[in-house]
């Protein structure tokens, strides 16, 4: 029996017991494809066609070829599997003219360290002599750093970096910058959202600053497979591109298998933990010798599936495979990633269980198998896990589900899961808030004239002379716009905030930087008392001082969550666009958001039980965003005649559910999210159920739910439809945000009411 089969065989006993049982509710092949290999062209640089010799690259994959040709002509996005070689496709074009012309420049942008350590490594390996790269990032000593900006001609670093460390000290990097060939944006899929919003800010100012100098340097970007590549590319640099979208790469058949934890509690449909499900079959796998990789976002969570897959294994009488068990997750340090991206790469360790910092396109060899314990967020992201596995021979990709309602609305529906497309990647560069923060670092760099309407759009003097309102500019001569004062503008942005009025959160004991969140969500997310999760590691809040814009936060490692309680108003302040479909009034535009959080609830982690109440006095916030809100009629809504509480609560679990799959059309998670239903609203006077951004200003989340409402709603109905619980519950219609602590929600009166818009829906197709 030949490795291939022997590794079928192993899986196949792994999983049989899920077949047994019926928690295997779907399975799938994905064929395998073959490589589709053409030459290095011969009009490659000499030397670096002897490199990749060198290194054992003899031919291309087709689209690699095809990423080297279009890159010659301008922009490209480049979008293919896990393991295509999309390193090589953005590689070749920089390194052949690196080889060609000593004074040539690029910049290698990546969302990690991690991601930056692992490419400078195969930059080494690659032996090309002219190549002269380095790592310029936080932890880049001081005293290096001039040499670096003199003598590197491929600096690899990351967009935080280049917004507060490259781009306000430009003067410094003159001669990289007059010289600057090519820019390369690796793993573009994770820029969305506030911090893509940001992020395309960024490199509209990196391409400003570059034309300063005298240089229009090209841009490869290279993405997961994404709904929307061009766009997106478009959105972040604010060119042109174009894509290349093929894939010559060979690829092995994989097993895909869809998990779904039996149910142990038939009233509250609560079902076996997934933690335990995930580490029976870890335990299962590396019996059978299975090198597998288990994700999960919960720092917390992989600690303790190692936990529970030692104890299986240990009760199946293979102790010494616990040994070779490893957790991999964010807060190593990058000593201890390496090593067990070398023990694993190099076959030492048998399985990693890992937080999503595996998730992107570190090298760590070839996998037999690859679980996924819940939804990790998007279709993309699971893809991007799923495809750790059986990259030479056939391999296993598995999906275990929680309780969310996705998770089983995927379960109902594997078929549809299994086929479904890939997410939209959604940012908006032009958000009020982040776009003039960064006008102010423009000025501050280079100050604003009638020449920059090509980097900052054609609302860029309204913008300006509303900073000079607010005493950050000055106006100078010749129509320019330069800053007020010798502060420094960068700094006080924060890439993950949408806000420039944050507040930081800071763990007590390490005085570390966790993050920050925007002071108008500060109430909601770290008040005091607060669970507050920050790359899946739990934190408690024990102090919000809000003068100070600081939150201290403690490790956590307690049984129960937190989920606060508040009034939301929301105030229409201008409507952009509007349409009837499926018997509403559907309006899109800008609204302002008031909340206040009255008090939170602790509830148990095992079961969702409320422990107790614990009230909060604090003040009323307030934001602006956009937000998609329908007006429904008196037949839709429900008759007078229904109690109020019957006919808000289908309102408020319509909004729940659609909410819940609002993420399967952009790429974000609930949380990013907001609603609030109403029997009378009081600028309407009709029932109206609004969903908004959860960030100031909106970047496009409910936008693209406006514009994609059909889709929408029929997959709200079905999430709900087809749940087969009473009442509702975590897999339908509840919510853990909810500002109302999912009070009142009506199941049954959501179903009539999205059903009632479906035939609308139906008959207006007709």
């Amino acid at each position: 029996m030949d490795a291939s089969a022997t590794t079928e065989a192993g899986w196949a006993r792994a999983i049989e017991p899920g077949r047994a049982n019926g928690r295997l509710v779907a399975e799938s092949l994905e064929p395998g494809a073959e490589a589709k290999t053409v030459q290095i062209p011969g009009w490659i640089a000499p030397d670096l066609n002897a490199a990749l010799l060198g290194s054992g690259i003899a031919g291309l994959y087709s689209h690699q070829l095809e990423a080297l040709e279009t890159s010659r002509d301008g922009n490209v996005v480049v979008t293919s599997g896990t393991a295509s070689g999309k390193s090589l496709c953005f590689n070749l074009p920089v390194l052949d003219e690196l080889a060609r012309d000593d004074r040539r420049r690029a910049l290698y942008l990546y969302p990690t360290k991690a991601l930056a350590q692992d490419q400078a490594r195969k930059l080494s390996e690659l032996g090309l002599r002219q190549l002269r790269h380095a790592i310029y990032d936080g932890d880049t000593p001081r005293d290096d750093r001039p040499q670096i900006r003199r003598r590197s001609n491929l600096i690899l670093t990351n967009p935080d970096m280049l917004h507060v460390g490259i781009l306000p000290h430009h003067k410094s990097w003159g001669d990289f910058l007059a010289n600057l060939g090519w820019v390369v944006v690796d793993e573009a899929h994770t820029y969305r959202g506030v911090f893509g919003s940001h992020v395309g800010n960024v490199l509209r100012r990196l391409r400003r600053v570059a034309r300063r100098y005298g240089a229009e340097p090209r841009f490869v970007l290279a993405s997961a497979t994404i709904a929307n590549p061009l766009e997106l590319a478009e959105g972040l640099v604010g060119e042109p591109f174009r894509l290349v979208d093929s894939d010559g790469a060979p690829r092995a058949p994989r097993r895909i298998g869809m998990w779904n934890p039996p149910v142990i509690d038939p009233r509250s449909m609560t079902r076996r933990s997934v933690l335990s499900e995930a580490a029976e079959l870890l335990a299962d796998l590396v019996d059978e010798g299975m090198r597998t990789i288990c994700f999960l976002r919960s720092r917390r969570g992989i600690e303790l599936i190692q936990r529970f897959t030692r104890m299986r294994l240990e009760e199946l009488g293979r102790p010494q495979l616990a040994e070779r068990i490893a957790p991999y997750r964010a807060g190593y340090t990058p000593q201890q990633r390496r090593e067990i991206e070398a023990r694993l790469a190099g076959g030492d360790l048998l399985a990693v269980v890992a937080t999503d910092a595996l998730e992107l396109g570190i090298d760590i060899g070839y996998l037999d198998a690859a679980i996924c314990v819940t939804f990790p967020g998007t279709v993309a992201s699971l893809r991007q896990m799923w495809g750790r596995a059986g990259r030479r021979s056939e391999g296993l990709a598995l999906y275990i589900a929680g309780e969310d309602a996705l998770d089983q609305f995927f379960c109902r529906h594997p078929d549809e899961f299994l086929e479904r497309p890939v997410e939209a990647a959604i940012i908006d560069h032009e958000n009020d808030r982040i776009q003039l923060a960064h006008m102010l670092a423009a000025a501050y760099e280079i100050p604003l004239s009638e020449s920059d309407v090509e980097f900052l759009g054609p609302r860029w003097r309204e913008r300006a002379e509303a900073l000079v309102g607010l005493g950050e500019l000055r106006r100078g001569r010749e129509g320019r716009y330069l800053p007020r004062g010798p502060h420094f503008p960068a700094a006080e942005i924060s890439l993950r905030s949408a806000s420039p009025d944050s507040v930081a959160i800071v763990e007590r004991d390490s005085g570390e930087l966790l993050g920050a969140v925007e002071a108008e969500r500060a109430f909601t997310t770290v008040h005091p008392g607060a669970v507050y999760l920050h790359l899946g590691r739990s934190y408690e809040v024990r102090e919000l001082d809000i003068e100070a814009r600081r939150a201290a936060v403690d490790a956590f490692d307690g049984d129960f969550y937190t989920q606060p309680k508040k009034d939301t108003e929301v105030f229409i302040e201008e409507v952009a666009e509007r349409r009837d479909v499926a018997g509403v009034e559907l309006n899109f535009g800008e609204v302002s958001v008031t909340e206040q959080v009255m008090a939170y609830q602790r509830k148990s982690l095992t079961d969702h039980e409320v422990i107790d109440m614990v009230a909060l006095d604090l003040p009323e916030t307030n934001f602006p965003t956009q937000a998609l809100w329908y007006v429904l009629p008196d037949e839709l809504a429900g008759p007078q005649s229904l109690p109020p509480d019957v006919q808000l609560g289908a309102l408020h679990a319509t909004e729940h559910c659609q909410i819940a799959v609002l993420p399967l059309l952009a790429m974000c998670d609930r949380w990013d999210i907001g609603g609030l239903s109403t029997n009378v609203h009081f600028q309407t006077g009709r029932p109206t159920i609004f969903i908004y951004d959860g960030h100031p200003g909106g970047v496009g989340l409910a936008r693209r739910g406006f514009e994609k409402f059909e889709l929408l709603l029929a997959d709200a109905a079905t999430l709900v439809g087809e749940c087969p619980c009473d009442s509702g519950c975590p897999s339908c219609v509840q919510s853990p945000k909810c500002g109302n602590l999912n009070e009142p929600l009506h199941k049954q009166g959501a179903l009539e009411l999205m059903a009632g818009m479906l035939a609308r829906l139906s008959e207006e197709a007709r």
